[in-house]
């Protein structure tokens, strides 16, 4: 491989702002922040939105209620169902 091309591959810690998590993975960001983490400085990223605070992944998703769309629907063309327009 080329020398000096590839961005430095390094270990990230990046923080999830809405519960508070703290992960390490490796990543090629920079970051101007840095935490201490374990005894070792590590680059930090703050993220919106990781797997722990997702609605997809933490279950807390919100369903819409189907049955109560299709009564209603019901309910408001039965009035007209014998009636033929002119």
């Amino acid at each position: 491989m080329k020398q000096g091309v590839h961005p430095e591959y390094r270990e990230v810690v990046f923080l999830d702002q809405q519960t508070g998590t703290t992960f390490i993975s490796r990543s090629t960001l920079h970051s101007r922040e840095t935490i201490e983490l374990e005894g070792k400085t590590y680059p930090l990223f703050k993220c919106d939105v990781t797997s722990e605070s997702h609605p997809f992944y933490t279950g807390a998703q919100t369903r819409i209620v189907e049955t109560g769309r299709v009564e209603k629907f019901r309910a408001r063309f039965a009035r007209t169902a014998g009636t033929v327009r002119k």
